[in-house]
């Protein structure tokens, strides 16, 4: 027995994996960007976001992730089951503006990463980002998804040393991080901020790529022991990556707190590069720097898989990924070369991708929690009930946050 158990805990091991690529959606640019802009100008005011985003994902990333197992179907593909064409094109345009957002905020985070590093210019450096995104999804295609996993998980380690780097030079006040932890706005841009933390980290398309991640590894296991060990193997895949990802949101915010408060210019991410090569040295604001470019470079390809994925899903049609690629990575390039603030652009694109979250999951829910499709693993009524509040919490803050914004205006 002692033997079974050991086996069982090693393969278990073996089969973690596809919620660590998930979790890559949420360390990608637009979270540094919203991170280090809600710690510089508000300090830990927003922390409790961070905290309660992550909550949020995990969650939604589970429930996505069974509905890939239990029904062998991604979740775009049973969405567009239900729905009729006109519908169904309709919820794939909304989709597809998403995916821009997202590959906006992925490629500028590259693009400025390899300027901060090689002086490269902006626009060159988000073309040189969507081809090495399109490399490592050649690895995925060419050696497969297990291999895909490990490069992923490793840029993801590389990420998280690079933005907690600075807690070995500086700690935050344990009072202060408390405090942060209190429930509270300070104005609409606090709203705003925490509306693109929000976007950042709940994103849609890592809700949608879930199911397909975990269907492309493990297929579709019948009802049985072999699915409820699968179930509580995604379970555990799920906690220990949002615990990875929810570490290194707080280690951002907390650095610029720490950091960049009181700092002139470090309202961009390249501003904060420089605020910290000043406070901490040049060692700590490269490592930031090789974070940012991890982060640009694995989150881009993550992106591009999604989008196939939703395409495929509701569009009923493979699209060669290529073209894909292009689809998404041509409004972030344009956006670099005509010269808007690439960080500026980073935050706004998070508050897109945070109109796009109840179409992710209020139908997620809603297909988990249909028994005639899900049989015993259908939700339980208390998971149900807080999957309703996330759709519910996202859309009021959303109204909340266009209200301040035009009465700010």
């Amino acid at each position: 027995m002692a033997q079974d158990t050991k086996a069982s805990f090693k393969t278990s091991w073996y089969l973690l994996g596809p919620a660590f690529v998930a979790a890559i959606a949420y360390v990608d640019p637009g979270n540094v960007a919203a991170n280090v802009s809600s710690g510089t100008q508000f300090g830990y005011l927003l922390l409790w976001v961070i905290v309660a985003a992550n909550v949020m994902a995990g969650l939604v990333q589970y429930l996505s992730a069974k509905l890939g197992l239990v029904t062998g179907r991604s979740l775009p593909s049973a969405i567009g089951k239900e729905m009729s064409r006109p519908l169904r094109l309709t919820f794939w345009a909304q989709a597809e503006i998403v995916a821009i957002a997202t590959d906006i905020a992925e490629v500028i985070g590259g693009a400025i990463a390899l300027q901060i590093l090689f002086g490269l210019p902006l626009p060159l450096g988000g073309v040189i980002t969507g081809v090495i995104s399109l490399l490592l999804l050649a690895i995925k295609d060419r050696r497969g998804q297990i291999l895909f996993e490990r490069v992923i998980t490793a840029l993801l380690m590389i990420i998280a040393v690079g933005f907690a780097a600075s807690f070995f030079v500086a700690t935050p006040p344990s009072d202060a991080v408390l405090g942060g932890l209190l429930p509270r706005f300070h104005g609409a841009e606090s709203v705003l901020l925490a509306a693109a933390i929000l976007g950042a980290t709940v994103m849609p398309h890592a809700v949608y790529m879930h199911s397909g991640l975990v269907l492309d590894r493990h297929g579709h296991p019948g009802p049985g022991p072999e699915r409820r060990w699968l179930l509580r193997v995604t379970r555990v895949d799920v906690v220990l990556a949002m615990a990875v990802a929810g570490t290194v949101n707080a280690a951002m915010l907390l650095v610029a707190a720490i950091n960049l408060q009181g700092h002139d210019d470090v309202a961009s991410i390249d501003g904060a590069y420089t605020a910290i090569h000043t406070t901490l040295g040049p060692t700590i604001a490269v490592l930031f720097a090789i974070g940012l470019l991890a982060s640009g470079l694995a989150s881009s390809s993550v992106g591009a898989y999604a989008g196939a994925m939703i395409m495929q899903g509701l569009l009923h049609r493979s699209i060669p990924m290529i073209v894909r690629r292009l689809v998404t990575l041509c409004p972030a390039v344009a956006l670099l070369a005509i010269g808007l603030d690439p960080t500026r652009s980073l935050v706004i694109s998070q508050v897109v991708l945070s109109f796009g979250i109840p179409f992710a999951v209020l139908p997620l829910v809603r297909l988990t929690s249909n028994r005639a499709l899900m049989g015993d693993d259908t939700n339980h009524p208390i998971t149900t009930t807080i999957g309703w509040a996330v759709a519910a919490l996202v859309s009021v803050l959303n109204v909340v946050l266009i209200y301040l914004t035009l009465k700010g205006n």
